[in-house]
């Protein structure tokens, strides 16, 4: 799997986003800081949807030089309980499906699920959902 950054995620199977915990606070953020200040962890594979928007227009490139034939996609954030709220793109899920609290598990997709070589970039499928 190839991330759209270097080290986002773990090399296990399923994989995992990967934070950064300072080694002063504790305090976790994502995507883990380069630098002495953090130490990257695992973070929880499941989580719960904590807000979401709909991205309506391509992003800007780079980093995200996705499909050419841009189709809105949700950009959810999400809770993983006593870690980090992180912001990933949800999946598998209608837009006038999407609720607050829904149950997610972590599931890498390709930025452009068109392209075989595709960049992985996160995201989430509603707990239960195959990817």
């Amino acid at each position: 799997m190839r991330a759209i950054a270097e080290g986002l995620f773990t090399d296990e199977t399923p994989a995992r986003l990967v934070g950064g915990r300072n080694r002063e606070t504790g305090r976790i953020v994502f995507p883990c800081p380069p630098g002495e200040s953090h130490e990257p962890v695992a973070l929880a594979s499941e989580g719960t949807l904590w807000s979401y928007t709909v991205q309506r227009f391509r992003p800007k490139s780079p980093p995200y030089a996705g499909p050419d034939a841009f189709a809105p996609w949700i950009v959810a954030y999400v809770e993983l309980a006593g870690e980090v709220i992180v912001e990933a793109r949800l999946d598998a899920v209608a837009f006038d499906e999407v609720k607050i609290g829904m149950p997610l598990r972590f599931a890498p997709a390709p930025l452009d699920p068109a392209a075989a070589d595709s960049v992985m970039i996160p995201a989430f499928v509603p707990a239960g959902a195959t990817a």
